[in-house]
């Protein structure tokens, strides 16, 4: 029992960082909750919580999303989030951690190769927007199904963004929206799935305090990240959720 308020606690907190600073964290916290309660039940928990992360984060950086990336993706979101929450309702817990970390171990793959492509070129701020349409259906559907399967489209998103090349301040902006419009809109099919019970309920009482000294800390840190540290770091934390999700 001790050990599941302490993973909880990490979890609430790591999210409060990740919403306000490096959001491959998240994913980090979504693996921690797997542990502290059931799979299926801990992605409501953490829905929760984000949600909590999410309205700070939209606080905050509110300015600073691109829009035109956002209506690009977020369409292409729905049919992914639909087959997430058909997903979450044939598979038992133990697939669905399998999954998850080895779809986050693919994105992250990707994210390497991509990260290693972009650096034999120069980079040219005329080249900002989103990627091929293709590419961005994909990323939508791939971010859809994550969300909702394991609240872990942190990976995913950190590809498309970085694709799009999006600066630190523009990439902290665009999740903060998209995490938010997306985490509300699959609240009701979370419910639907009876993953609210009262053990999540009160887990997540007692973390939204916690969430919120997360994101004080958050905001603290990022100003004080190169961008080249921004996007190591969000690599380096997408690759320990991911690897976290196999074992567990």
């Amino acid at each position: 029992m001790e050990w599941t308020w302490i993973a909880a606690g990490a979890a609430a907190l790591i999210i409060g960082i990740a919403k306000t600073s490096f959001g491959g964290l998240g994913s980090i916290a979504v693996a921690l909750l797997a542990l502290a309660l059931p799979t299926k039940e801990s992605t409501a928990a953490a829905l929760l919580l984000l949600i909590t992360g999410d309205i700070i984060g939209v606080m905050r950086y509110r300015r600073s999303a691109d829009w035109s990336l956002l209506r690009a993706l977020l369409p292409s979101v729905v049919p992914g989030i639909l087959l997430g929450a058909l997903f979450i309702n044939v598979v038992d817990d133990l697939v669905l951690r399998r999954s998850i970390g080895a779809i986050l171990l693919t994105s992250v793959l990707i994210q390497l190769v991509m990260t290693t492509l972009a650096r034999r070129r120069a980079p040219d701020p005329a080249d900002a927007g989103p990627p091929h349409r293709a590419l961005t259906i994909g990323a939508g559907v791939a971010a859809g199904f994550t969300t909702m399967a394991a609240n872990a489209a942190g990976p995913v998103m950190a590809v498309y963004l970085q694709l799009a090349k999006v600066e630190k301040m523009r990439f902290l902006g665009t999740s903060a929206w998209f995490y938010f419009i997306v985490n509300v809109a699959k609240t009701p099919l979370t419910a639907s799935l009876g993953l609210f019970t009262p053990q999540v309920l009160v887990t997540v009482a007692w973390g939204i305090p916690v969430v919120l000294v997360g994101t004080v800390i958050g905001v603290a840190l990022i100003h004080r990240v190169p961008q080249r540290a921004f996007d190591v770091i969000t690599l380096l934390t997408s690759i320990l959720a991911a690897g976290a999700l196999l074992i567990v």
